[in-house]
Formats: structure tokens, sequence, C-alpha cells
């Protein structure tokens, strides 16, 4: 897939592997990318850091409904059409799903889940309009292989490999590649509270995600081939990762313990 004067509306793009991935896509000569955040000062930052570059920063919550119609709105009113839509913003709340907040569980469900299906939803005939197009679904490494303190962000997260999925078959008839990231733990602000000690870069995954675009690949799973051995036991043996995760137990409780980024 041919990158050059893609149009691109991404989420999560202020921060992580969402900026990234944008640091990527600039240097594949996109040049118009819209970006939803949250929070007005990181969109502005960006738009200074990439100041050869249309960055259209669009303050909106994706867990919103009516901020995703407006965004949505602005964009057709712009360009008239879209080419790739990624969506990247994720939030993570751990811990034992009896401690987790009613608020936590609600969050990670709509930011992760629910407005990445919505947005698609909205984007859906702006994207129809490209002649060569793309779905990006950054999911996670738990979305394979769920664990202990982590129930809640791999179920949104396993939701997000199926939507994909769906996607896929159910366009079909259009030039819409859809694909979907899987990435494991990385060195981002979302990590800052987990004690973890190896962990991939977000540019890793950046490259990964944009190669396996152009490649038109399906998922982008980081971790190699260990990884892809893991998710293979998991689907043909489910009961070894239970013996793992039990082995384990007390050790991912402490990693998890603070872990949250909402």
């Amino acid at each position: 897939m041919e990158l050059k004067d893609k149009k691109v509306l991404i989420t999560g793009g202020s921060a992580g592997i969402g900026k990234a991935i944008i640091t990527q896509l600039v240097l594949h000569g996109v040049r118009d990318i819209a970006v939803i955040g949250r929070k007005k000062k990181p969109l502005e930052t960006l738009q200074a850091e990439f100041s050869d570059v249309n960055i259209v920063a669009m303050q909106a919550n994706v867990a919103e409904a009516e901020d995703l119609d407006r965004v949505v709105a602005a964009i057709s009113q712009a360009w008239g059409e879209l080419d790739i839509l990624i969506n990247s913003a994720g939030v993570v709340s751990a811990g034992l799903v009896t401690e987790l907040s009613d608020e936590d569980i609600i969050g990670q469900i709509n930011i992760n889940l629910t407005g990445l299906i919505l947005l698609t939803k909205k984007t859906l005939p702006l994207l129809q309009k490209s002649s060569q197009g793309a779905i990006i679904n950054i999911s996670s490494g738990y979305g394979y292989i769920a664990m202990p303190f982590y129930s809640v962000y791999a179920a949104t997260k396993a939701a997000v490999r199926q939507f994909s999925d769906a996607m896929r078959r159910e366009l079909y008839q259009y030039p819409l590649h859809v694909m979907t990231v899987y990435p494991s733990a990385t060195d981002t602000d979302m990590m800052k509270t987990a004690l973890v000690d190896k962990m991939d870069t977000a540019e890793d995954v950046a490259i990964a995600t944009i190669t396996g675009l152009m490649q038109k690949q399906m998922n982008v799973v980081m971790g190699g081939e260990e990884k892809d051995d893991q998710i293979k036991v998991n689907f043909l043996e489910p009961e070894k990762v239970d013996q793992i995760a039990a082995a384990s137990f007390e050790a991912l409780r402490t990693r998890t313990k603070s872990h949250r980024s909402m």
C-alpha cells in the first residue's frame, strides 16, 4: 500500500504508540493527519513538533458519541473523504475484578471498545470513498492471551480482535484493508505504573504497524515466534496457560498492583 498523500484519522495520537505511528506516517509521505485527543496541551505540542504537516488537532473523548459526530463532521467538511482510520486510543486499570471501581470498568469498555466501534461506524461513509484505504485497530497481546488482573482490559482487546475480523469480512467489496496490531508491554506513559523490566519501544510497534500496513498483513503480533507459540498453546491447550498463570499469580499481583492509566 502506498501511503504518500493519504488522509489519516488517528485516536490517541498525541502520545505513546499513536504518536510514534504519526512519525512513521510522516516519514512515508503522509501530510494530512487528524488527531483525536482528550487533552488540549499535548495536541498543541504535537502540532508544534510536526509544523511541516497538516495536523488537525481535535480535542474529543472517543467515549462520547457526540464528540465523535463533531469530529466526523469536521473531517467531512475539510476533506470530504478519509483513507486511513487508526484506532489507537486506550486505557487500562489492572486489579482483581472485585477490586476495580465501576467507573474504571465502564471507562475501559467505553474507550477501548465502544468508542472504537462507534468511530469506525461513523467514518465508514468517508472511508468507503477511498480508492485504497485501511482501518487499523490497536489491540494488545492480552487480546489473545488473558491473564489475571487484566480481565476487563483483556475482554475489550479480545473484542477488538473479533470486531476487526468481522469488519474485514463485512467490507470485502471495498478496497479497505483491515488490520489489527497486538503490542506486548510497550514503554509508554500507559505503562509507567506497571512493574515491567523488558518492554518494546513505541517506535518498535509503530514501525511494525506501518510495515504491516504497506504489506497488507491482517495481524501484526509483537513478541516474535515466542508469542506465536504462546498463542497456539492458549488456543489448543488453555489449561497449560492456566497453570502458568497460577504459578505466577503473586508475582502478577505485585507487578500490576498500581497499574492504572485512565
